[in-house]
């Protein structure tokens, strides 16, 4: 009885901890991991820190690298798959990696062929609803991509669009938390910018002013009729 007792125990504990077992890790892009220091990733694309973009430094250091994985010009060498990924670092910690994928290695792929790649690695996709009405005129936007599908759990989210321009797929994967963190920053210091845009203005008319009166004092000594 104690034997069947804790069988039985045993096969309820495992199947309570089976969608835990098998979760999908969100948070992993090949050999790239969200939280990773820039100079790891650097190291990993061959580039130095110094070679980060910055976006903005205040209130929050917010940084961008983008690698350009070499193509191979053997013929008998499958193209590769990656055209770029710019890699976005808070504080120095990898929070967003945003993936485009060359137009030759997708070349005849669908969308569906796409999402069942992608599953493989992390799970079952969430597909966007269709529209109730898909000939209704709606603004368009040239900068906007078409969702194909998208993964995520309470940390994290990836999200696989497809441009309806280039036909290019990409995959944008980030930290919930840390890129809310991120779009805070950067719209404070966007509303700081704009607050101290007339001032610095007002500076720059003031210093334009004193440098040509500082020129026109000094001709106006050394100048001989």
């Amino acid at each position: 009885m104690n034997k069947m007792r804790f069988l039985a125990i045993y096969l309820v504990a495992s199947l309570l901890s089976a969608p835990l077992v098998f979760a999908q890790d969100l948070s992993k892009y090949r050999n790239f991991s969200l939280g990773m220091s820039l100079t790891a990733v650097s190291n990993q694309v061959d580039a130095k820190p110094a070679d980060a973009s910055v976006i903005q430094q205040s209130p929050t250091l917010i940084q961008e690298l983008r690698s350009w994985p070499e193509q191979s010009y053997q013929t008998s060498a499958p193209p590769q798959s990656v055209q770029d990924i710019l890699f976005s670092f808070y504080n120095g910690q990898l929070y967003k990696v945003a993936v485009t994928y060359d137009s030759a290695a997708t070349q005849g792929l669908t969308s569906a062929d796409m999402v069942r790649v992608f599953s493989a690695t992390y799970g079952a996709a969430t597909l966007p609803v269709a529209e109730k009405n898909p000939t209704a005129m709606i603004p368009y936007s040239v900068t906007e991509e078409d969702t194909v599908a998208s993964w995520e759990n309470s940390q994290d989210s990836v999200t696989l669009s497809r441009s309806p321009l280039s036909n290019a797929f990409q995959l944008v994967m980030f930290s919930k938390k840390v890129n809310g963190q991120a779009d805070v920053a950067i719209a404070s210091a966007v509303r700081q910018e704009r607050e101290d845009a007339p001032q610095r203005e007002a500076a720059r008319v003031k210093k334009e002013a004193d440098d040509h009166e500082t020129t026109r004092q000094t001709n106006l000594k050394a100048f001989r009729p």
